[in-house]
């Protein structure tokens, strides 16, 4: 599988504020140039780069004399719009020395939860991949809320690859790789280098946030993970301090810890559906639904429905969940209230129960739902 990331052809790096910034929240430039000549001399050799950074707000906090993250939202915003520009300059110098044009995309949860916005994105990926252009990307932090952010650079890096069929993403951190354990505060723990499948036991040991001046943990990471591996893509987490990560991993080399994808991906529309719609709701379900999921790509049917939960109408996404794993998402064909009254039931029941003369009999159609994967 390591062999695949030196034939991988679509690469997104993804680079964290730690990997970026001095401690006290300066640009450490020696470091972007290490990431910037590494990205420009794969692109040199045919490949097709595109850049996830974060560090806009932690590099615009010294010049408005923060010495720490402030807590106000509006100085947050007011740090990310000087830090932007401040980014994007050093970004633009460095990539032009070395011969690339970059083009700035910034962009907001509305991007992918709205399908038009979806695919508006793609296609403006795509015309500049096309046109040469390496794109950097962040989430647009000045405008966006908590109601409509992302939250993280390593989601927005996972949904980028998605959105984009990359076939590879590295993630850039303060950290060598995913761990036993925490290797701040356990001495056996030891670096896992290869993960099949993203099992209880990967998400147990996922640990918490990061450093100070970042917002991501290895948990983020590893919901990262999970899109990029159920869309099909090679992930990689790997230190950002070495000066050839990103060299050393597309030349197939043991380095951080790399999640294999699924070859099963699901066509755009579907992983638009399952990564980008925001979650209204979930349905619980009992094993034989989850095993006709699974194994048959079945619709769910009331019968095998336990219980359901959220604020959801009908044409909203919801999560299908067994036994506390999620299983599948899906387009609902029924309110919440609608549904508490028929779960359970067969679907010829319907109609009687909702006292209506013709209603669908299939709670979420297979057409409009996409299983995932995680054992």
């Amino acid at each position: 599988m390591r062999e695949e990331l030196r034939q991988a052809k679509r690469v997104i790096v993804k680079v964290g504020t730690s990997s970026l910034t001095h401690a006290n929240g300066r640009i450490n430039i020696d470091k972007m140039e290490v990431l910037v000549r590494q990205i420009c001399n794969l692109a040199n050799a045919g490949k097709e780069m595109i850049l996830v950074s974060s560090g806009a707000t932690a590099a615009g906090l010294p010049s408005l004399g923060f010495t720490s993250r402030p807590d106000d939202i509006a100085l947050k915003q007011a740090a990310a719009s000087v830090g932007q520009g401040i980014l994007l300059h050093m970004y633009e110098k460095l990539f032009a020395e070395y011969g690339h044009t970059v083009g700035q995309i910034l962009v907001t949860r509305e991007d992918t939860v709205k399908r038009s916005h979806y695919l508006n994105l793609r296609n403006t990926l795509t015309a500049l991949i096309g046109l040469g252009v390496i794109p950097i990307i962040n989430e647009n932090d000045v405008v966006a809320i908590d109601e409509f952010k992302i939250g993280d650079n390593d989601t927005l890096s996972a949904n980028i690859a998605s959105i984009i069929d990359a076939d590879a993403l590295i993630i850039l951190s303060d950290i060598e790789g995913l761990y036993t354990a925490n290797p701040s505060t356990d001495p056996n723990a030891t670096l896992i280098h290869e993960v099949e499948a993203l099992t209880p036991y990967i998400y147990e040991i996922s640990g918490g946030a990061g450093s100070s001046l970042g917002t991501g943990g290895m948990y983020t990471k590893i919901q990262a993970a999970h899109i990029a591996t159920n869309s099909g893509v090679h992930m990689v987490i790997a230190s950002g301090d070495h000066s050839d990560s990103i060299k050393a991993i597309m030349n197939g080399e043991e380095r951080g810890t790399h999640f294999w994808p699924h070859r099963d991906v699901p066509q755009i529309k579907k992983r638009w559906m399952a990564f980008g719609t925001r979650l209204q709701g979930t349905i619980h379900v009992d094993k034989g639904c989850r095993d006709a999921l699974l194994t048959n790509g079945s619709s769910v049917l009331p019968v095998g429905i336990l219980s359901c939960e959220g604020q959801f109408e009908e044409g909203d996404t919801i999560s299908i969940v067994h036994d506390r794993e999620e299983i599948a998402r899906g387009i609902v064909n029924f309110n919440l209230s609608d549904l508490l009254k028929i779960k359970g039931r067969k679907s010829q029941d319907i109609p009687t129960i909702l006292g209506v003369r013709d209603t669908y009999h299939v709670v979420v159609h297979r057409d409009n739902l996409v299983v995932l994967r995680q054992e």
